[in-house]
């Protein structure tokens, strides 16, 4: 097989492209929002052009870094959540699970959102997903019967911006989550004071 054949080659951009994403998590990880392009490449062992023909601005990589965590981290709970015989133990996981994953992204999170990568669109399939554990969750009696999905996005926003209060590595979030889950479930549960306000959605 000729060594510049067209399999070799995607192998090649395929193995680089891995390469310059988990450069650009330890990056940014250390540098936040002002790392620059060239030390990413330079971490990754790929001259600049290599990283720019395949992610043309920081935008774009760092939209295939949380992509990629996003997949590792949570996508794989949301799939075990859907079959959890408890909705709300599942919720709980999945919950959990993007805590954990942003807080240990937290600087890659904070040059998402520098760069504009975090619009609507980023958290449309978590959202998604949490929209049907919490039906499900509702179905069965495990999750109290008068929250709408949108208490659950903007709870989520809540316990995100609990992050920018702390060292984000540490467990602090942990108690705010365990706080947010009893609230969830129907035991106990007050009627809420009002109904849920439309939601309004803004480009961070």
């Amino acid at each position: 097989m000729a060594l510049d054949s067209p399999r070799l080659l995607r192998a090649d951009a395929a193995r680089n492209a891995e390469k310059i994403i988990r450069a650009a998590r330890e990056v940014f990880t250390e540098q936040g929002p002002d790392a620059l392009l060239d030390d990413v490449a330079r971490r990754a062992g790929v001259g600049a052009a290599t990283l720019f023909r395949r992610f043309p601005d920081k935008a774009a990589l760092l939209r295939a870094v949380l992509d990629e965590r996003f997949g590792e981290n949570v996508r794989p709970v949301i799939q075990a959540a859907a079959h959890d015989p408890d909705p709300a133990s599942g919720l709980s996981h999945v919950l959990e699970a993007a805590l954990e994953s942003v807080a240990g992204d937290y600087n890659v999170l904070a040059a998402a959102r520098s760069a504009g990568v975090l619009t609507p669109a980023t958290g449309q399939e978590f959202f998604t997903a949490l929209d049907a554990l919490l039906a499900r969750g509702q179905h069965t009696g495990a999750i109290r019967a008068d929250l709408v999905p949108d208490d659950l996005h903007r709870i989520v926003v809540m316990l995100v911006s609990v992050l920018w209060t702390m060292e984000p590595r540490e467990d602090g979030w942990r108690r705010y989550l365990a706080l947010v889950l009893d609230g969830l479930t129907p035991t106990g549960a007050r009627p809420l004071p009002c109904p849920a306000p439309a939601l309004h959605t803004r480009t961070p």
